[in-house]
């Protein structure tokens, strides 16, 4: 017999009492703090999206400050407090709930509960995330494009409330189980880190040539073209009259065989069409070491296909100067980010200088020596790819048998009135 099951024979033979959320304590609605009363410094606070990206199961320190004379108007959360969101665009993410841990009194504003009770907090936390908990929210749920729950409602909803005792125990278990799952993330994570920077090496190391290798300035290899217009209508609900390539797209793939999105192009337009072996770079950044970042196109596109805004693309003179697979390594390496960085100016935001752009001398080895090394940075870029799959799918598993225990400590049989 677990020590769980002993304690539920000692404490609550004939099951657990389950009772209505506003029985069990006072349900206080939030009202107000917009963001822009944040400060640096002044009384903690809780933002109810901070909720859903920021806090766990529990926190002892805020991530926002607001002056005293603000938060003297805001609902107050003392130590032990539950705060619960009350709206989502999901009825997923509605209700998520963060157990206040620290000293101190904070406050919290609109679209959030606080939940004010006598029972351990981090067991209400925890089970307000089960899949029991969430079939009864879902009865409660209103709203279409926002999905809402309110204070009202949740007060409506029985939860299980065992000896505190139980509570306690079941709460030591998570807490081990969730440590353990972080210290896996973080094990998984570093691994994927060592890897691409492994990766990175070999590409910067193999993409360093002798002098005798031969060398052109971009300006006498090709031609540079420039994205749409704003005169160019984007369409995002997939109708249009050819694809366009964004720059997310650029930013987040080293090769681009298809666009992202639909893109209507009037007749007589003078836009440039893409096609394979172009090299397109992302004009324009907030930090100088991400401006200048490169896609080569590897598939000639079925359809028209366009460069989106605040992009642009080099096109070759000679369309075999380079194989589609080496230039995506070769505008990826260290030696020639560093040229491309060198050409952004800017203080807020790091916009390509097309000039100096035009000045960046770049290698041209045989193609025979481009396959070769292609062919094993390659080899090292599809490991890294298969870690970012395979580790993030093993964290789901955890994480989905980690849910799986908890909803099953969290169920009780339910007392007979």
């Amino acid at each position: 017999m677990s020590r769980i099951e002993t304690l539920i024979e000692e404490f609550c033979p004939d099951g657990v009492e389950f009772r209505p959320m506003g029985e069990v304590g006072v349900l206080v609605r939030g009202n107000g703090m917009p963001k822009t009363d944040f400060t640096e410094e002044g009384i903690g606070c809780i933002h109810y999206g901070q909720v859903y990206t920021h806090f766990r199961t529990w926190a002892k320190d805020t991530k926002s400050f607001v002056l005293p004379a603000v938060a003297a108007k805001l609902a107050k959360v003392d130590p032990g407090d539950l705060v619960i969101t009350n709206t989502s665009e999901n009825v997923e993410d509605v209700c998520k709930a963060v157990a206040w841990l620290g000293d101190a009194q904070v406050v919290t504003g609109g679209h959030a509960t606080v939940f004010k009770h006598q029972q351990d907090p981090k067991f209400l936390s925890y089970y307000l995330q089960t899949a029991e908990f969430f079939a009864k929210k879902k009865k409660h749920a209103t709203g279409t494009k926002v999905i809402d729950v309110s204070a009202n409602s949740l007060a409506k909803i029985e939860i299980p409330v065992p000896p505190l005792e139980v509570q306690r125990e079941i709460v030591r278990i998570l807490d081990t189980f969730t440590e353990l799952e972080a210290e896996l993330e973080a094990e998984l994570e570093a691994e994927l880190e060592a890897r691409e920077r492994q990766y990175q090496h070999y590409r910067n190391s193999f993409l360093t040539f002798p002098n005798e290798v031969p060398t052109a300035s971009l300006g006498d290899l090709g031609i540079i073209f420039g994205g749409l217009t704003g005169k160019t209508k984007l369409d995002f609900e997939g109708s249009g009259n050819a694809d366009f390539v964004t720059y997310m797209d650029i930013f987040g793939r080293s090769s681009i065989t298809e666009g992202s999105g639909r893109v209507t192009v009037s007749p007589g337009e003078r836009q440039t069409r893409v096609r394979r072996g172009d090299i397109l770079f992302t004009a324009s950044s907030e930090t100088a070491d991400e401006v200048g970042m490169s896609s080569v196109v590897t598939r000639e596109h079925d359809q028209a296909l366009y460069l989106n805004s605040f992009c642009f693309g080099f096109r070759p003179h000679d369309s075999s100067v380079w194989i589609d697979e080496f230039a995506t390594h070769l505008f990826r390496s260290e030696g020639v980010r560093r040229q491309i960085v060198r050409t952004a100016s800017g203080v807020t935001r790091f916009n390509i200088s097309k000039d100096r752009f035009r000045r960046i001398v770049v290698p041209v080895p045989p193609h025979h020596d481009q396959r070769r090394l292609s062919a094993f940075l390659d080899k090292l870029d599809a490991l890294v790819n298969d870690l970012s799959v395979g580790l993030p799918a093993e964290l789901a598993a955890r994480r989905q048998q980690y849910e799986h225990y908890r909803d099953r400590l969290l169920t009780f049989e339910e007392a007979m009135s």
